[in-house]
């Protein structure tokens, strides 16, 4: 059974999961923004490969630190680098949890699965870490 809550609420837990990580982590984050959407849109699910019907718990869309050179400068016009933003997608999070403690997690794992992305970390590496 799905566990709703609020936007403000989920706002706060994905800023709880963001304010738990570690410095070293945080300080590469501070140029990523993280935005929560209600819902992916059928045309990202079909660019993914995916059906209408399948979870997206997150995405993180950009390049990754380690596949980037010293020419790379995101976002600026003109250069074709793509903005780098993580994506959480609230209502397939809720979707997924059965409890308040249940959403905590699943929101936490969203976000480090997405930032261990912008790491440069694949799905094997995630699912190894317990990320996948």
């Amino acid at each position: 059974m799905a566990h709703h809550v609020g936007k403000d609420r989920f706002a706060q837990l994905v800023e709880r999961a963001l304010a738990e990580l570690p410095p070293q982590f945080a300080r590469h984050l501070e140029e990523v923004p993280v935005e929560i959407k209600t819902r992916p849109s059928r045309k990202l699910l079909r660019s993914l490969g995916m059906e209408d019907d399948e979870l997206l718990l997150g995405l993180y869309h950009g390049r990754a630190l380690t596949q980037r050179s010293v020419e790379y400068s995101a976002g600026r016009p003109g250069e074709g680098s793509p903005l780098d933003v993580i994506y959480i997608f609230q209502e397939d999070i809720e979707l997924v949890s059965d409890s308040e403690a249940d959403l905590l997690r699943e929101v936490r794992t969203t976000v480090l699965h997405e930032i261990g992305h912008h790491f440069g970390l694949n799905e094997d590496d995630l699912h190894e870490l317990g990320y996948g």
